[in-house]
């Protein structure tokens, strides 16, 4: 702008107007092209090369303005700040110090035409003293960006690393971890969480919409915090989850953490060891029933072996009996199950053991009588008692043949072998076409003694499920419109306990 004007030729002392003018020009020119055209090198070698032909086309304006004396002497130092931003140390140090030679060549050469220049040296020194100043100024910041930079590399290294553990600890850990936000809607959720709530995506999702348990729960805990919620089953073959809830302040108000833990093992093994009192209780209890029992009915037969008594009496002691044969019954189930013996899982391939099964099954059954088995086309394992497991199906598959043949006079039953859609485990299914269970009775299918037939002990679905879950197993039953259905869960054939 300067040199456009007329404000140059007051303020320059120009040796050579023209070489001035069309200099500035030409480096104006040539610097638009180097910033529109020329990228930053990956090597130091081009940049040193740009700045040493910047270094030389500012000597040589320098010397058609008159040298030191026109001040264009601190561009010189305003490059060499520059170039060391981009340069390594000892080339930016060595472009400091041919910016200083070049000062003062040109103080000299031009004192050898002009003596009044000889006293622009203390000018000159100055100069080349500014140039080693600001090259060393500006190495010295380098030096702490550089250094800020490779500490925040490291920083940020390590909080992707912690942010990868982070999320491999979550994807990996057993128990279920969500973020609710102040709407509910999930903010968060581990795989575990998905698997144990029965979900495929739950990000986004309110939490009333995909598990309304969790939220009444959620709303017991808003309550009365100090209060530990009520465990609770997501969905039907689900496990027992306890919650938990964390608010998190720095999420924002109302975000909460929620923790999913399995506590069906727990569940299991306090159930067992409340069991194992009960049986040892139920067993000495029957052992003392069992004698007067027997008692009455071989008093009983005795009576109806006496040719004198009458119809109505002999009618009597005909119910006397079948109630002591009920009794009697009850009272082997019950030390059955006192002295059950722990399960002994082995590793058994599903499908193969339940051709076995229905094939034997299906020649002791009366012609009448029908078994139908699905399975798929591979094999699925499991570990389970071998034992324990016949006596399960043979309680299911009797009851389910006396409900069927109820109905239709002849008894069909159908047993389906696949693996669950949700959990990946192997699942069997053993439905019938009898007339199913009233809705009203359903949750008390398996508490012991429930029963609706005149002659069960209410024991038997009691007792299969108990045998299902010392096997990691669980037994269901899914609500049908026509007839009954079970279901066992099985256990992953690697799981070992």
């Amino acid at each position: 702008m300067l040199l456009a004007g007329d404000l140059h030729d007051a303020l320059l002392p120009q040796l050579q107007p023209a070489l001035l003018q069309g200099g500035a020009w030409a480096y104006l020119a040539g610097n638009l092209v180097i910033a529109l055209l020329v990228q930053r090198p990956d090597r130091p070698w081009p940049l040193f090369a740009l700045a040493l032909a910047d270094l030389a086309c500012l000597s040589l304006l320098l010397y058609a303005a008159g040298g030191v004396a026109s001040g264009l002497g601190g561009l010189l130092a305003i490059s060499v700040a520059i170039a060391n931003v981009l340069l390594p140390e000892r080339l930016g140090l060595l472009l400091a110090a041919l910016a200083s030679l070049a000062l003062l060549y040109l103080t000299f050469h031009l004192s050898l035409g002009q003596p009044a220049s000889s006293a622009h040296y203390l000018q000159a020194g100055v100069l080349g003293a500014l140039c080693f100043a600001a090259a060393l100024l500006i190495r010295l910041l380098v030096r702490r960006q550089q250094s800020s930079e490779r500490l925040a590399h490291r920083h940020a290294a390590t909080a992707a690393d912690l942010q990868a553990l982070n999320a491999l600890i979550l994807e990996h850990m057993h128990s279920g971890i969500l973020v609710v936000g102040a709407q509910q809607q999930v903010l968060l959720a581990n795989p575990a969480s998905l698997a144990l709530l029965g979900q495929t995506e739950l990000l986004g999702r309110r939490l009333g919409d995909c598990c309304p348990a969790l939220l009444e729960r959620l709303q017991q805990w808003s309550r009365n915090p100090t209060l530990q919620p009520p465990p609770l089953q997501a969905h039907a073959a689900g496990p027992l989850l306890q919650p938990g809830f964390v608010a998190l302040r720095q999420q924002g108000e109302g975000s909460l953490l929620v923790l999913l833990d399995d506590v069906s093992q727990l569940a299991q093994q306090a159930q067992q060891l409340k069991l194992a009192a009960l049986g040892r209780l139920a067993a000495g209890i029957a052992h003392e029933i069992r004698n007067p029992l027997g008692a009455i009915s071989h008093a009983a037969q005795l009576l109806q072996e006496a040719e004198q008594l009458a119809p109505a009496d002999r009618r009597l002691t005909q119910i006397v009996l079948d109630h002591a044969r009920r009794m009697n019954l009850i009272v082997e189930n019950v030390l059955q199950l006192s002295r059950r013996r722990p399960a002994e899982p082995q590793l058994l391939d599903l499908r193969y053991w339940l051709h076995r099964f229905v094939a034997e099954t299906q020649e002791t059954l009366s012609p009448d009588a029908r078994l139908h088995l699905a399975t798929p086309a591979t094999s699925l394992q499991t570990r389970c008692d071998p034992q324990q497991l016949l006596q399960v199906l043979n309680n299911l598959v009797q009851n389910g043949l006396r409900h069927s043949t109820q109905r239709h006079g002849r008894g069909q039953l159908w047993l389906e072998l696949r693996r669950d859609a949700r959990s990946g485990l192997p699942a069997l299914e053993i439905r019938d076409d009898g007339d199913g269970i009233p809705e009203e009775l359903q949750e008390q299918l398996f508490e012991p003694f429930f029963t609706t037939g005149t002659q069960g002990t209410g024991l038997g679905l009691y007792l299969a499920r108990e045998l299902c879950e010392s096997n990691r197993a669980r037994l269901d039953h899914l609500p049908r419109e026509d007839g009954a259905c079970f279901r066992i869960t099985f256990a992953h054939p690697d799981s070992t306990s």
